[in-house]
């Protein structure tokens, strides 16, 4: 998944064109940027006809669901866990990925109803070693990997056991987007073609 924060809206379609490109399935704009709600319209409008999948992140309230899923969110995720956000989305029948950290979290947001869980942020609490522990205990929850992922280490967080992995700024430079330089994005995302991938049908 990449994470697009500070996409400006204009943008939108030549976002779309490189995620295709690169067989990026799957991009996140958080919402707590400026013009975020229109970067995430144009996204998801462009995006309908080319295979993407887009949600909205960085969702802490019920008033910011609305608003992703009124501009055309397909998956929402969240940096913690708001039992309200989690309640609205079950009932609606969208995946929501809410953010934990701790064992006890991480249970505590699937049992109230998580798709997955992003564990977040990864990095501050021993990387791609984190998941494989985790794993032992919890075998069956879908878990993401987010925070300090990037090219040189997506490897190991797949090995160790992430369903999937979310990056962001290292990939998709705020700098970058806005100054159209999409070829460069492009580059960074050379992993993603060798991943044996499947569809992940917990965020259709």
């Amino acid at each position: 998944m990449g994470i697009v924060r500070g996409l400006p809206p204009e943008q939108a379609v030549s976002c779309a064109d490189t995620c295709v490109n690169s067989k990026l399935k799957y991009i996140e704009v958080p919402l707590n940027t400026h013009d975020s709600a229109l970067a995430l319209k144009n996204l998801c409008e462009d995006s309908e006809l080319k295979g993407l999948v887009i949600g909205a992140g960085t969702v802490l309230t019920v008033e910011d669901l609305d608003k992703a899923l009124d501009n055309g969110a397909r998956f929402i995720l969240s940096p913690g866990t708001n039992p309200a956000v989690i309640d609205k989305c079950v009932a609606k029948g969208v995946p929501c990925i809410p953010g934990a950290l701790t064992p006890t979290e991480i249970m505590q947001a699937y049992r109230l109803g998580a798709t997955a869980v992003k564990v977040f942020p990864i990095s501050s609490v021993g990387g791609s070693q984190y998941i494989k522990e985790l794993r032992g205990p919890f075998r069956d929850i879908p878990m993401l990997a987010c925070g300090g992922v990037k090219a040189e280490n997506v490897m190991e967080f797949f090995q160790a056991g992430s369903d999937f992995i979310a990056c962001g700024a290292s990939t998709f430079p705020e700098a970058d987007m806005r100054a159209g330089n999409w070829q460069d994005i492009e580059r960074k995302l050379w992993w993603v073609k060798k991943l044996d991938q499947k569809a992940i049908g917990l965020l259709r």
